[in-house]
């Protein structure tokens, strides 16, 4: 192992000598239960960065014009794969990562790429432990803390709940942590948990647990998981008599709507919103539609996002190599982005708006934006 990580530290220490191309990494979830939701997205705008660029004629990075390859990985949604996958890419000769997109494979990829002192910018990955105590990794989402918090006053001063379950997946950082922060400011909030119960990755049945929260008969419940658990846990609520409210964390835009009526009247926190606009979100929508004839969701402008920030501190620091690369990233404080404005203070975690959807008749609709 010592071998391979002094090796791969090798690669990243010979970028600057690697020719004029330069190599940008994607790793995203093109296959396993949320390829659609986390891949087809970050590729598609991944190819629209890169190609705005080099149809202007390259990436002007000092006194010289590169042009950009777009190198993608498919981590499967498994954090051993997407470790794997980003060693490669670093033998690839790739000088930066953008994504995993999600906590449970981002944190492990943080870890190494700090290691190696390789910057990488994760679009939607929330969890603070990615960025902990790290100087090259960055992100474009807020973190689980803000979104915990929002959602718990959420619930407690604008839906006047007073009693809130929490059902969560022990085994993943992203669910874990979202929803301590959630309890942790519910009852701050004057709030009460009634009931908290868990599961492990990999469940599918989850009535006893929610069979005891039906018995503390919570006004809400908090479901902090991802599409394909939650889908089974409204429908299973509701079959057991559950009728409290859903409210869900950003991993609920990536759920499908229309499939599951048992979602109507959720409200749920998100990383983006299309309705809530500046110019470089009208543009990025319009070129998005007029390329891949669908609009764009927030892992798509998010992840356009990590290519522009990426961009704009090659062409600041004028040189191709990690140090420059994180500091270049690093003295940005303000970004006028596709998602939104992203204000940083020396971390590598943006202050950015969190919006409140509710499904409605299908459809996610928007219903407030919460500013940090």
């Amino acid at each position: 192992m010592l071998l391979l990580s002094v090796g791969l530290l090798a690669s990243c220490q010979g970028w600057r000598n690697s020719g004029a191309e330069i190599r940008i990494g994607l790793v995203a979830s093109l296959s396993g239960e949320l390829s659609d939701v986390s891949g087809v997205g970050m590729v598609n705008a991944a190819h629209l960065a890169v190609d705005e660029v080099n149809e202007a004629g390259g990436l002007k990075i000092g006194n010289r014009t590169h042009p950009v390859t777009l190198l993608i990985k498919d981590d499967g949604d498994q954090p051993d794969e997407a470790v794997r996958v980003t060693r490669e890419l670093v033998q690839e000769r790739a000088i930066a990562i953008i994504g995993p997109p999600l906590s449970r494979n981002a944190i492990p990829v943080a870890d190494l790429a700090e290691s190696l002192r390789l910057p990488m910018i994760t679009p939607t990955a929330t969890n603070p432990q990615v960025t902990l105590g790290k100087q090259y990794i960055f992100r474009i989402a807020f973190i689980d803390d803000f979104q915990g918090n929002v959602m718990a006053r959420f619930a407690r001063e604008d839906l006047n709940i007073t009693r809130a379950a929490v059902l969560y997946d022990v085994a993943s950082a992203y669910n874990r942590g979202l929803a301590e922060y959630f309890k942790q400011e519910f009852k701050a909030a004057g709030g009460t948990i009634v009931a908290s119960e868990t599961y492990i990755t990999g469940e599918t049945d989850f009535r006893q647990q929610l069979q005891r929260i039906q018995s503390a008969q919570p006004q809400a419940l908090f479901l902090p998981n991802y599409p394909p658990e939650i889908a089974r846990q409204i429908q299973q609520a509701r079959q057991i008599g559950i009728t409290a409210m859903f409210i869900g964390g950003d991993s609920w835009g990536d759920l499908d709507l229309a499939t599951y009526r048992e979602s109507e009247g959720a409200f749920f926190s998100a990383l983006w919103s299309p309705e809530v606009t500046n110019q470089t979100t009208k543009t990025f929508i319009q070129t998005y539609q007029q390329t891949y004839n669908q609009m764009p969701d927030d892992s798509a402008a998010m992840t356009y996002d990590a290519f522009g920030l990426l961009f704009q501190a090659l062409q600041t620091q004028g040189l191709a190599e990690p140090e420059a690369i994180r500091q270049g990233l690093a003295n940005i404080q303000r970004y006028e982005g596709a998602s939104g404005t992203l204000e940083f203070n020396g971390t590598g975690d943006p202050q950015k708006s969190a919006i409140v959807l509710q499904f409605k008749s299908g459809q996610a609709v928007f219903y407030r934006e919460v500013l940090p």
